[in-house]
């Protein structure tokens, strides 16, 4: 396996963290035994009567930061990894997986696999044919993004969050506001019997502020922002660079969207 190796780096003012045109599978992931599960498990399955095995390892890590008020309300990170191997057996799919991830539970797995195929074979109204694929060895794949949020400090999350709460609250007519970000980062590597072993990784961020006024009557009404989830990092919460210090990114232009929010959120109160 080999993560990309072009990089350039540019330090971002005031975060301690590297923005790169380039980023690279994340060492700890590739040092998990990846090539000893997928060799456990495809001979294991070979061995058991497939035709085609394969076999994924997951990981999925989340941060989800909430804010009410500009105050912390909970601060999370999540884990989780396991493998899963598919196999095809006289036309029928099986399908097993584990959270051990040692070769000898991967090729227990396997056969647990091919055992389940067989089960369904009887059920099978038609047998899969798969199609011709060309073999990728060692291919490595990760999405575009200038700054991993999982290398920014967790202070440097919250003061940033805490500042765009803060920007809404000291605006005219605006009550609360709750803001909420969550960070997601997969990771899998595949390998199939016919020679294909792909290592991948994904990042993604949604942050979401929303204002709210009470009226005089006791009723409410809410506006929040209209930045999307994307596959960036998080150089999306910082806006743009006009600098360049940053190696070129562009974020969400959040000064623009914080300034309009209290402005909609009073037509909506009048309409």
């Amino acid at each position: 396996m080999h993560p990309r190796v072009r990089i350039v780096c540019a330090r971002l003012p005031g975060y301690g963290v590297l923005v790169t045109d380039t980023q690279m599978v994340d060492a700890d992931f590739l040092a998990l035994p990846l090539r000893q599960l997928s060799d456990s498990a495809l001979q294991a399955a070979q061995a058991a009567g497939a035709e085609h095995a394969d076999l994924r390892v997951h990981r999925l890590c989340s941060t989800s930061i909430r804010l009410r008020d500009a105050l912390v309300q909970s601060d999370s990170y999540t884990a989780e990894i396991g493998f899963a191997v598919r196999v095809l057996v006289d036309g029928t799919w099986g399908f097993a997986s584990h959270v051990e991830l040692t070769p000898e539970r991967a090729a227990e797995t396997a056969r647990e696999a091919v055992t389940v195929a067989r089960t369904l074979r009887a059920l099978a109204r038609e047998q899969v044919t798969l199609a011709d694929e060309p073999v990728y060895r060692d291919a490595s794949w990760v999405s575009e993004y200038a700054i991993d949020p999982f290398e920014v400090p967790g202070k440097d999350k919250i003061a940033l969050l805490t500042d765009y709460s803060r920007r809404l609250l000291d605006a005219d007519g605006v009550d609360h506001v709750s803001a909420s970000c969550l960070l997601v980062k997969e990771q899998t590597y595949y390998a199939d019997s016919a020679g294909s072993s792909i290592t991948q990784q994904r990042v993604r961020v949604h942050p979401e502020f929303e204002a709210i006024a009470i009226d005089r009557d006791g009723g409410f009404d809410s506006m929040r922002t209209l930045a999307p989830p994307v596959g960036r990092g998080w150089e999306y919460l910082l806006g743009t660079d006009p600098d360049g210090g940053g190696g070129g990114w562009v974020g969400w232009d959040w000064d623009d969207e914080l300034s309009q929010i209290p402005v909609h959120l009073a037509e909506k109160l009048r309409a």
